[in-house]
Parts: structure tokens; sequence; C-alpha cells
């Protein structure tokens, strides 16, 4: 049963409305991504330090609140790189990435709608994400499947099998692996815990900003600067610098800096072009990366990224091969044993001196190993 703080699932490009409860995974008109129609209440500073040491203590801008599926989430430290560039510890989540922000909500949320509409979850992923839904899964007693590319990292593959987790590989890329999931998010009593379609997933991610609001004291860095592949980081932090403007809580909205692999970087020739939209593909498909959490060739929010990074006057950045692993090899000398996704930030900040900006170290280096 969900709380009173429900609400209605809504379409950013048609308008078109669905109860939480009875929706399916994506707008029936449209075949896009839901938003969700839900005002974020005002955080007070100076009522955090007597609640629970998780994201769950942000709870008037939660749309779920009192959760049964937590691990304790969120609240991952600032460590200084440089003296204008602080990484986010996000690795050092319950599953080792930053997807435990999102996935706890979307799981919380499959656990409320009940065995009478949920009876198994099913998700995809290039790794990280179908491992923190599977942990969740385990946490609710949920079954569920993950549906990874061929390609997905051994390691990624055995801690989703760890969780109890059914493991489906598909043949193709991360496109491919979304259209599986598609073709089976239409069985009964099935939820789509979709990190792409569904914003509960969103609201999760928001709270890697506010958790840098309570940090920096009732204020945010300069810039915030995040990978970029579905953008469902970059949309979480943009939602969460909206809601903490709406409510008086900053007075001054930091830069959205974006980063892509170049092999891989969709979003950023679209931004570079002036563009509102993804370009159309040209030649040949796209040349594998080290990144392989943002190497998205066509992610279905793409206007909503372009326009959020817009909007705060931000900028997209790509990084090359070369550039993703001098970067890790940099991070583990300094003591950080990041995944090759993971570094993609600071491999594009490493000489930033424009002010202050925070990178998120979004995922273990024990996940992938180290990049040859």
């Amino acid at each position: 049963m969900l709380t009173a703080m429900t609400t209605t699932y809504r379409c950013p490009a048609d308008g078109t409305r669905a109860p939480v409860e009875t929706a399916g995974w994506c707008c029936p008109g449209c075949g896009g991504p839901w938003d969700l129609d839900f005002d974020a209440g005002s955080v007070q500073l100076d009522a955090l330090p007597r609640r629970v040491n998780s994201l769950w203590r942000y709870a008037e801008a939660l749309p779920l609140d009192a959760p049964s599926v937590s691990l304790g989430e969120g609240r991952t430290p600032l460590v200084a790189l440089t003296p204008s560039v602080t990484a986010k510890l996000d690795f050092l989540m319950p599953t080792l990435s930053f997807k435990d922000r999102g996935a706890v909500m979307l799981v919380e949320l499959a656990r409320r709608l009940g065995p009478e509409r949920v009876r198994g979850v099913i998700a995809d992923s290039s790794g990280n994400a179908g491992t923190a839904v599977a942990a969740y899964c385990a946490r609710a007693g949920l079954p569920c499947t993950v549906y990874v590319p061929e390609a997905t990292s051994p390691k990624k593959t055995e801690q989703i099998r760890a969780h109890g987790a059914r493991l489906e590989r598909v043949a193709g890329d991360r496109e491919a692996t979304a259209l599986a999931a598609h073709a089976a998010a239409g069985e009964p009593h099935t939820f789509y815990a979709s990190h792409v379609h569904n914003p509960y997933f969103l609201h999760g991610t928001k709270t890697y900003v506010y958790e840098l609001w309570e940090e920096y004291g009732g204020r945010l860095p300069g810039t915030i600067v995040v990978p970029v592949g579905n953008g469902t980081l970059l949309l979480g932090a943009a939602l969460a610098v909206a809601e903490l403007y709406g409510n008086g809580l900053i007075t001054e909205r930091p830069a959205l800096v974006a980063v892509q692999a170049e092999a891989v970087s969709p979003l950023a020739t679209a931004f570079h072009a002036g563009a509102d939209e993804l370009l159309p593909a040209r030649g040949a498909a796209p040349a594998p990366t080290l990144a392989e959490g943002i190497a998205i060739p066509n992610p279905p929010r793409a206007r909503q990224i372009l326009r959020a990074v817009r909007a705060s006057g931000g900028t997209f950045l790509t990084v090359t091969e070369d550039q993703l692993r001098a970067a890790q090899r940099d991070l583990a000398a300094r003591g950080l044993f990041v995944e090759s996704t993971g570094v993609a930030c600071w491999a594009a900040v490493r000489d930033w001196t424009d002010g202050s900006a925070v990178v998120p170290l979004c995922g273990a280096g024990a996940k992938t190993g180290l990049s040859a």
C-alpha cells in the first residue's frame, strides 16, 4: 500500500497522466518515460543531525517514506582531490555504486504495490543498476530477473547472481538488452524497475545533491560534474537543484557539467551542435568504450538532459579511452580504486581551476578491475 504521498505519473512529452498504482511502465501515448507529479517539501538543515544516517533523512523531499528495504544507502563522504575539485565517494554504497540511490526507491515502490499487482521484478542494465535492483529485491523478498548485455563484466554478473536474481544475457548491445526487457515488462504481475523510464529512480538519485547541500552547510558548489549515459544522475541533480531553489534553500544554482566517453557521445554531439534532441546517427556503430556504464547511443530522456544542462549554464565534456585509463590509475595511486565508468568525470576535470567542482566516483573498481 502506498502512503499519503502517493502521486501520479506524467509524460513530459504529451502530458498524459496515470495513477502510479495502475500505470504501465511507459506512456501509453508516445512510449516515452514518465515524470512524477510531486511537490517536494522544504528540508530544514538544522533538523538533519537528529535523523537517520541515510538518504531517507530528506523525507520531505521524497515521494516515499519509512522504507522497509533500506540498506543504509547514501551519506557518502567527500574527499578533496585538488584545491578546486572534490570527489564524492558514491562507490561506498551497499552494492558499490550510486545506483543504490534509485534502486531502493523502485523496489520500495514495487513492494508497496503489493502481491496483487507485483509478483516479480525485472530490470535491464549494463551491470550496476541491475546489481542494485537485485540486492534490494533480495532485501524485499521479491523475485528478480536482470537482463544484461552479453559483454557485461563477469564480476558484475556474479554479484547479480549472488543476490539470488535470475540473469538473462542478451546478444548485442545495451539497446538490445533494453528491448528484451521491454518485451518481458508486459507480463502480468511484473514490475519493470526501469532506472530510465520510472521517475522514482530520479527521486532517489537527487539525494546526491541534497547530501552536497547538507555537507556544504546549506549551499552548493559552483559546478556539479556528472557522467551521462541515460542521464539518471544528472536529471536527479537537476531535480534537486530546482527543489532547493524553489524552496528558498539556495540562492544560486550550480552549473551542471555532463561527461561522456568520446567513443559514445551522442548527447555531447547534439549539445555542441545546438540541437534540442539527438542528431541522426551516421556511419558505423559506436566504438567500444571502457566507460560501459554510459555507453548509451539513444537515451530516452535526451531532450530533458540537453535542456537541463543548458538551463544550468553548464556544458558537455568528452574523454578518450587513454584519459579513462590514466584517470583510473591516478585515482588508484591516491588510494581510490574506481571502475572505468566511474572515473570519467575525474578524467574530464583533472586540471579544473574554474571555481569549486564536485565529481562523483560512481562505482568500485572491484566491479571491473583495472583497465588494460
